[in-house]
C-alpha cells in the first residue's frame, strides 16, 4: 500500500455535487493498493498514520500524533499512485490492484483508523472524484508499506 498522506486544515470529496467526506483539521490520505498488499499493510499503515508526530507542539516542534490533536482522517482511493510512467507518454496503472483486491483494504484501513480512535471520512471508492483541500505547513509524506517493513538505514 502507498500513501500521500497531507496534514491539512481542511478537506473535502465531492461526488457530482454531493460532498461524501469533510473533515476539519486532520490528514488527507490518498491510498494506492498494488498486487500483494493484505490486511496486514493495512494495519500496519494505519498504525503509522495514527501515530506519526507531524503536528507541532507548544514549541513548534513536530511532537504530537493526530491521535494526540484529536485530528480526523480524509481516506481517498488513488489507484493512480501506482503509475509506472518510465516507457512512452501515458501512464500504465498494471501496478494498481483490482478493484475487487483494492476496495477491501482501504476499507479495513479507514476501519483500522477507526477502531485506533480517529474520527475518519472517506471518499467512494471508484468514483469519480473532486478533492479539496487546504494544506497546512505545508506538510506532505509519502508512506509505502513495503519501505515501512524494510530496517531503518543508519
Amino acid at each position: 500500500m502507498r500513501i500521500v498522506l497531507q496534514r491539512v486544515s481542511s478537506a473535502a470529496v465531492h461526488v457530482d455535487t454531493e460532498i461524501v467526506g469533510q473533515i476539519g483539521a486532520g490528514v488527507l490520505l490518498l491510498v494506492g493498493v498494488t498486487d500483494g498488499d493484505t490486511a496486514e499493510d493495512a494495519h500496519l499503515l494505519a498504525e503509522k498514520v495514527a501515530h506519526l508526530r507531524i503536528f507541532a507542539d507548544e514549541a513548534g516542534r513536530f511532537n504530537r500524533s493526530l491521535l494526540e490533536t484529536g485530528g480526523a482522517a480524509l481516506v481517498v482511493s488513488q489507484f493512480t499512485l501506482y503509475a509506472d510512467v518510465r516507457k512512452g507518454r501515458r501512464p500504465n496503472f498494471m501496478g494498481a490492484a483490482a478493484s475487487e483486491v483494492a476496495a477491501p483494504l482501504i476499507d479495513g484501513f479507514a476501519t483500522a483508523l477507526r477502531t485506533l480512535g480517529l474520527h475518519v471520512e472517506t471518499g467512494r471508492f471508484g468514483a469519480m472524484m473532486q478533492v479539496s483541500l487546504t494544506n497546512d505547513g505545508p506538510v506532505t509524506i509519502i508512506i509505502d508499506s513495503e519501505t515501512s517493513k524494510q530496517p531503518h538505514r543508519s
